[in-house]
């Protein structure tokens, strides 16, 4: 990690807050008309930056994640393609150009595009050190905002995901934690996250998103609750299309959050703050504002528990960076003035220089009825765990879930190389 700010805690020499950004990931386009925006990071951070928010933080700039850390838990032959297409082509196999959806699911929702490794490797590579800083104690909120991509697989792309940072954060934190939870916020269901410890019980992964068979990924079921080790460690949240502050917060998030913190106790949590659960998003139907998105993001903050802090989605750029810059000032618990400071992005935010904008918002269709059904069978699941599961730690585990897999994987790089890539 470089780029350390100048730190005023006296007590320890270092603040409490790490902030991790490279200035790169902003540049790098899936194409014209994709509705990802990565130069959203720059846009974001610019922002917290003009609010002079990175004076009370320590700022990073990550170390790249490599393959084999990818290889934690991606399988090796994904990885090498990503390597492989880095310069933004498919390879050829004999004279015909294999058909997209044969390249782990490359297709119009998940191009090839110029540095996808290299993109990649920087969004995972600041939650993979945001984790190991958290993990050595040294502080105790650690933000990337370019990760949170929960949609990835262990073996191929999905929902404009790539690599799955958060699964690999989430393994080097149970390096040290018995047990960590995962909050999603996002307005789609965190499947790639949920999938990855589906199984396990060291891991919960809690999701409020919109679920519908007309909705991506259509998972994200109440009945979705893992398996074997990890049955009931997997809580999802389905809620409706228009739902509002209040009755996300208060209805849906709080009482499932209150019970899974007194049932699982964690030691540590990972909160996935995608903003196209915002109201006006151009993908997403909830009716949040920004408030009430940082409302959530505030509540867990008072745990007082090691917490990293990831983005997610986000497809209306000028609210995303409202919104996780906000959130931001939240974390480092500063208020910030009400416009918008001058920044060279000004012309993202048009003639609307607020910080909390007016947002149109849809009909929220969740019902009272509806809510209360949903939190109490939540509640019911949860009362299958009489108490939090008890892990036998040592300070350095020898071998983590899958790591025998990785072994192997790790094996087969050594002995291979980019060029020596087959079907």
């Amino acid at each position: 990690m470089t780029g350390l700010a100048k730190s005023n805690d006296r007590s320890t020499g270092r603040k409490k807050i790490a902030y991790f950004h490279d200035e790169d990931v902003g540049a790098f386009d899936y194409h014209s008309a994709h509705p990802m925006k990565p130069y959203r990071l720059a846009v974001t951070h610019s922002l917290i930056e003009s609010y002079g928010l990175t004076g009370h933080m320590d700022v990073f700039r990550p170390r790249r994640a490599s393959r084999l850390d990818f290889a934690r838990y991606h399988t090796s032959e994904y990885v090498n393609f990503l390597s492989i297409v880095n310069n933004g082509e498919l390879p050829y196999v004999g004279k015909d150009l294999v058909p997209l959806h044969k390249f782990f699911n490359i297709s119009e929702d998940c191009p090839v595009f110029k540095g996808i490794f290299d993109y990649c490797a920087i969004y995972a590579g600041g939650s993979l050190e945001a984790s190991r800083l958290l993990n050595s104690g040294s502080h105790n909120i650690a933000i990337n905002w370019s990760g949170g991509l929960h949609h990835a697989k262990k073996d191929q792309a999905s929902g404009f995901c790539y690599v799955n940072d958060i699964v690999l954060a989430i393994l080097e934190l149970l390096r040290y934690h018995q047990r960590v939870l995962y909050i999603d916020i996002d307005v789609h269901h965190g499947d790639g996250v949920q999938d990855a410890f589906y199984n396990c019980d060291r891991v919960m992964t809690v999701s409020l998103h919109r679920y519908g068979s007309d909705f991506f990924p259509q998972t994200g079921h109440l009945n979705e609750i893992g398996r074997d080790d990890g049955k009931y460690y997997s809580i999802n949240v389905p809620l409706r299309s228009g739902i509002t502050d209040d009755n996300y917060f208060n209805l849906a998030f709080k009482p499932v959050i209150d019970r899974v913190m007194s049932v699982f106790q964690p030691s540590v949590i990972v909160l996935q703050c995608g903003a196209d659960s915002l109201a006006g998003d151009k993908l997403g139907p909830f009716s949040l504002t920004i408030k009430g998105h940082g409302r959530c993001v505030e509540y867990v903050k008072a745990f007082h528990l090691p917490l990293l802090v990831l983005g997610g989605g986000g497809y209306t750029v000028s609210n995303v960076a409202r919104c996780w810059t906000y959130e931001t000032a939240l974390l480092v618990g500063k208020q910030l003035p009400a416009m918008l400071p001058d920044t060279e992005y000004r012309e993202v935010f048009g003639s609307d220089i607020s910080l909390i904008p007016v947002m149109s918002k849809k009909d929220d269709l969740n019902t009272l009825t509806y809510l209360d059904s949903v939190v109490r069978s939540v509640h019911e699941r949860l009362r299958n765990l009489a108490h939090a599961p008890s892990v036998q730690m040592s300070e350095s585990p020898e071998s983590l879930p899958g790591e025998e897999e990785v072994a192997v994987e790790e094996e087969a790089f050594r002995s291979s190389t980019p060029e020596s890539f087959e079907y």
